[in-house]
């Protein structure tokens, strides 16, 4: 198991992706790029649980672990980072006229409020380890037309993440971002 300590240890972000969607109206998607940070962490036993510590370190609390979602969906209230601890997976980001993305284990997915995702597939052995700012819970919708005004609203009043959930306030997100 990874000790707070190992967390503090900051992993290198040495290859930031940048996917940006319009709304498809429905699923409303974001302003804000989604990113992917590629090999942040090598591949570990306790790559989950270093995963877990250092997202928590820097203030993403609200942490999950499991699988993926294979329906789209988008969170009306919260960012979220997805850290695929072992195995594989496709991500859908930007709902049906998106991308497909693969990401391996030490990759980390960050989406924006409002960006539509789902698992297209994954291998046996996948671990994801989620996580969104503490205190922002998830409100996980699937674009209803008739949520369309509440939900811009909700999305346009979260706010940036005060750390970037990899790299702290020195990371690359809140630049990419603002």
């Amino acid at each position: 198991m990874a000790s707070v300590g190992m967390a503090a240890v900051a992993p290198a972000v040495e290859r930031i992706e940048r996917y940006r969607f319009q709304s498809d109206g429905c699923i409303p998607n974001s302003q804000f790029p989604a990113l992917v940070y590629r090999e942040v962490w090598s591949v570990s036993e306790d790559l989950p649980e270093l995963m877990e510590a250092r997202f928590a370190m820097q203030g993403w609390g609200e942490i999950w672990r499991g699988g993926l979602l294979g329906e789209t969906h988008f969170h009306a209230n919260a960012h979220e980072a997805l850290g695929v601890a072992r195995g594989r997976l496709k991500l859908r980001i930007g709902g049906d006229h998106g991308a497909s993305v693969e990401l391996g284990a030490g990759d980390v997915a960050i989406l924006p409020a409002g960006m539509g995702h789902r698992c297209e597939c994954a291998s046996a052995d996948l671990i994801v380890i989620g996580a969104c700012p503490q205190g922002s819970g998830r409100d996980d919708r699937n674009g209803d037309p008739a949520e369309r005004d509440e939900v811009r609203a909700r999305i346009a009043s979260v706010p940036l993440p005060r750390e970037d959930p990899v790299m702290g306030v020195d990371g690359p997100l809140r630049t990419i971002w603002s």
